[in-house]
């Protein structure tokens, strides 16, 4: 029980931290019964995929003729990475495991967005 309060305190330090100055973002933090946080982390990682589908979408437009197809192909090979990288942590023991996946995909999913948000302003 000690191991799954320290995990639980972890997890919720790292998604407050995480978000701490972000634009665009709610300052709604994840906390409650195990429920509420796992919808709060899918409605976050829901609102980073709509950036992440804009950026993908200008970045495709922008791309030169020649990385286009490229661009499609490692963005659909990211999309299954990503699903089978937090479904490994979904697997894990007793009910931090669903905290530990939806991290996962929020985490995940708010970097590939600023990475594509990124592109040309380097």
């Amino acid at each position: 029980m000690l191991r799954f309060a320290i995990r639980l305190a972890a997890v919720l330090a790292l998604v407050s931290a995480a978000h701490a100055g972000d634009q665009g973002e709610p300052e709604q933090s994840c906390d409650g019964n195990t429920f509420q946080m796992v919808e709060c982390l899918k409605a976050k990682t829901a609102q980073w995929d709509k950036r992440l589908n804009i950026a993908y979408q200008k970045a495709v437009q922008d791309a030169q003729p020649a990385q286009r197809d490229q661009l499609r192909v490692a963005q659909r090979l990211w999309v299954q990475y990503r699903d089978a990288n937090c479904l490994y942590y979904g697997l894990g023991e007793g009910t931090i495991a669903r905290l530990d996946a939806g991290e996962c995909m929020r985490s995940m999913t708010e970097a590939r967005a600023k990475e594509f948000e990124g592109l040309g302003h380097q």
